[in-house]
């Protein structure tokens, strides 16, 4: 069943904080909630649909759902895909909508790393012998940003991509990140201040790494009949697409992501190419994570990543794709750990215009939004949305 039509945003809200000192997460959550059906017009009492992951406190999002008042839902769905989870919930809540299921579909994302308030099972993927994985890998002691480290490191001995060019991710972000008041990061950068930032995991310098914020965002999503009712402008969900990347026994490439899969499947739902997506909003969690996804999605040649991304092709009103309005992960917030909620919540606000006026998009009316969660270099979990204002 294809989702193309068949649903549209309505709603968005990106909560301001970044460090959440006096807050409960079922707090964070439920403001959350508030500011995206109220952006939509709508209320708790029309939502039969509920969409989270593992941050949502409470079994399966159960206690959420009790503790919102939602009283009428008919569908719920806690897929964890990680930072990719809700890019894919757009696209569940679409399929269930389209089945008839849902209505109204609420999905919300609330994140306090930055005050010590963690995801269910965080740090299991490295720690719990249950895993299938972990016997393998934790006599190795590998960290997040040494997994990337790996991938970007392979990609400039197999395609000569430098330092450099990976750094005008970065410079971008800083770049759109400057007209963002809530961005943790706000200082427009150079490259030479990119690689000359400390080293972390060599190749990648703390500038070519996200933030850790607090925060998050909620959506909503509904039936056409209920879009074309509410005095907001219409988002549609035109494609999306899913995949799923891992070791695949040891017979495994660190220079692509599973967006090589996620991608097409996106495109072709959604009737479009490439070449006439406007904007993009790309998951960052380090700078070489935009680079091979770039590629990975068709915006360029496999290996020619580096230079599609340098000279400010990426910065709005400069390049030719503009990427990342709000900072990114990369200078403005990774709330929870799990930065595609907001790469959505900033492609709907370039949808609608709304996006800050130094770097609105014009004429923007056809936008993807790409999460990627998990481990780069091992396992992850890839999720494509393209969406149209009409």
């Amino acid at each position: 069943m294809s989702i193309n039509g068949k649903a549209y945003i309505v709603g968005a809200y990106e909560h301001p904080t970044r460090k959440a000192v006096g807050y409960t997460l079922p707090q964070l959550h439920a403001e959350m909630c508030a500011g995206a059906l109220a952006d939509a017009g709508l209320t708790m009492a029309d939502v039969d649909g509920f969409f989270c992951a593992s941050d949502a406190p409470g079994l399966g999002g159960m206690n959420m759902a009790e503790y919102l008042g939602l009283s009428k839902l008919a569908y719920v769905d806690n897929t964890d895909t990680g930072g990719s989870s809700y890019v894919l919930a757009v696209d569940h809540a679409a399929q269930a909508i389209a089945a008839g299921k849902c209505k109204v579909a609420l999905i919300t994302l609330a994140g306090m790393p930055r005050v010590g308030v963690h995801p269910k099972g965080e740090g299991a993927f490295f720690d719990d012998p249950v895993t299938p994985d972990v016997p393998y890998e934790l006599p190795y002691r590998h960290t997040i940003a040494n997994i990337y480290a790996m991938c970007a490191r392979r990609h400039m001995h197999e395609f000569g991509t430098t330092s450099e060019q990976l750094a005008w991710v970065k410079v971008a972000a800083s770049h759109h990140a400057q007209h963002n008041p809530q961005a943790m990061l706000r200082d427009v950068v150079t490259v030479e201040d990119v690689v000359n930032s400390p080293m972390i995991a060599d190749p990648l310098h703390r500038l070519d790494c996200c933030v850790i914020s607090d925060g998050g965002g909620a959506l909503v999503v509904v039936a056409p009949e209920i879009a074309r009712s509410l005095k907001r402008p219409l988002i549609k969900v035109r494609g999306g697409g899913t995949a799923i990347k891992h070791m695949n026994g040891g017979k495994h490439d660190m220079t692509f992501s599973g967006g090589v899969w996620s991608g097409p499947r996106a495109f072709a739902e959604a009737g479009v190419t490439p070449n006439d997506i406007k904007y993009v909003s790309i998951y960052d969690s380090f700078t070489i994570t935009v680079l091979m996804t770039l590629e990975d999605l068709g915006f360029c040649e496999k290996g020619k990543g580096g230079a599609f991304v340098a000279d400010g092709n990426l910065i709005s009103g400069v390049g030719r794709l503009p990427f990342n309005t709000d900072g990114g992960g990369l200078c403005s917030n990774h709330p929870g750990n799990r930065g595609g909620m907001t790469k959505v919540i900033e492609a709907v606000r370039q949808l609608r215009g709304e996006a800050h006026p130094a770097v609105q998009v014009k004429n923007c009316d056809l936008a993807l939004a790409h999460g990627t969660g998990g481990y780069l270099g091992t396992r992850h979990g890839s999720a494509t949305l393209i969406l149209e204002r009409v």
